[in-house]
């Protein structure tokens, strides 16, 4: 594999790129304390994804605008709250999840010292609607996994192989956006891969390791940013070992979602 690179601030290779966390321009919501960076945009290049990382301030509520024409996921990074998507509300901290599919609006709420969430946003676009959708879970839900990934061959694929858990998927009734978390214990990779006709959105959630971008390994840190554009290879490794090594963990996911991945584990892409 090519050798890995530190990474600088932006590392920006045509229409892939790592924004760290470091680098996110936070800017006012306005009426409260609330922030709110958005590294990941069509107005940046996207295609099909929006991301925005918000620091909800105690006591504050935030909504992505156009939440209710259009599907988010959401992951707290930091802190505790409430999630409501429509009338069913949820108690969440770090590590929680909620999905909500168009036609239900996403609230999410802030105690304590506050709470730090990325939300992921795309239109429907005539996707199919899930009859029954989960709308809360957790990124250590690893009820549906994918296991032994191969990846799609433009890269050597490495023997220790990471899991990955589905969290929102279109088994669990999602039409168009997708939340899968990787857990990448160590020396463990999940390996390079593209998805033809999405783009792929993703974090550092937990822990130090690298993210593949086009035909280099990017070291990263909890919080930083990864995006592709569709055909553009990507991917996820721990490299380190030894006594003092923890796992490294990334979510997020592609935008369609790719029928690939849920193939690659012998599940239907069906939308439930």
């Amino acid at each position: 594999m090519p050798a890995s690179s530190a990474a600088p601030a932006v590392t920006a290779l045509g229409d892939a790129r790592i924004i760290t966390a470091a680098e996110f321009a936070f800017h006012p919501v306005p009426g409260g304390r609330t922030t709110v960076a958005t590294p990941v945009s069509p107005a940046a290049g996207a295609t099909h994804v929006t991301l925005h990382v918000v620091r909800i301030a105690a006591g504050e509520s935030y909504t992505p605008e156009h939440s209710v024409s259009e599907e988010n996921t959401v992951v707290v990074f930091a802190g505790a709250g409430t999630a409501a998507v429509g009338e069913h509300a949820r108690p969440v901290e770090r590590g929680s999840a909620a999905y909500a599919p168009t036609g239900h609006v996403l609230t999410l709420s802030a105690d304590g010292p506050g709470m730090t969430a990325y939300v992921w946003r795309t239109p429907l676009a005539g996707a199919p609607v899930g009859s029954d959708p989960v709308l809360h879970s957790s990124l250590w839900d690893d009820t549906t996994q994918l296991r032994g990934f191969d990846g799609t061959g433009q890269v050597e694929a490495a023997e220790r192989r990471a899991t990955m858990n589905f969290v929102f998927w279109p088994g669990t009734g999602s039409s168009r956006l997708c939340l899968h978390c990787g857990i990448q214990q160590p020396g463990e990779t999940f390996n390079v891969h593209i998805h033809p006709d999405s783009d792929e959105a993703f974090i550092a959630f937990e822990g130090v390791g690298q993210m593949y971008l086009r035909d280099r390994w990017i070291d990263v840190g909890a919080g930083d940013v990864l995006y592709a554009a569709p055909g553009v290879l990507h991917g996820a490794r721990n490299p380190h070992t030894g006594p003092a090594a923890r796992r490294f963990v990334t979510c997020g996911g592609p935008s369609p979602y790719d029928p690939a991945l849920y193939s690659a584990a012998g599940h239907s892409s069906q939308v439930r």
